[in-house]
């Protein structure tokens, strides 16, 4: 049995989302000048109507054997913009865009740490017997 059940699960696969954004939209600011470069971004959705689309259906036959539905692939997927071109050397990184993008990523990050915080200060204090 699970102290929170699925929500330390849940708020982990979160914070790895929100980690690889963060990887990935620093990667587009550090090039910026970089010639021919094109920005990457995290796709939640496309990987999630992707598995929604697949028509795999399994049954354990054994208490024993491992669940098919637990399976730790990531719901996100970086995909490269190759459709646009903004500056004269190929690039398409739009800094504001990046900019942008960051300052809502790390909110949404630091709301992750506090919901986490939270739950474990929860546990803390029903350890402490509610002092």
């Amino acid at each position: 049995m699970m102290i929170f059940g699925n929500t330390i699960q849940t708020l982990q696969s979160s914070l790895n989302y929100a980690s690889t954004k963060n990887q990935t939209i620093a990667n587009n600011i550090s090039n910026v000048d970089t010639p021919n470069y094109k920005s990457k971004e995290v796709v939640f959705k496309d990987a999630l109507h992707t598995e929604l689309d697949r028509q795999f259906q399994a049954t354990r036959t054994n208490e024993k054997h491992n669940s098919f539905g637990n399976n730790n692939s990531s719901s996100y997927s970086i995909v490269t913009n190759d459709t646009t071109t903004y500056n004269h050397n190929g690039n398409n990184v739009d800094i504001d865009k990046e900019m942008t993008e960051l300052a809502k990523n790390q909110i949404y990050y630091q709301a992750l740490i506090d919901r986490i915080n939270g739950k474990f200060n929860s546990l803390n204090t029903v350890i402490r017997g509610g002092n």
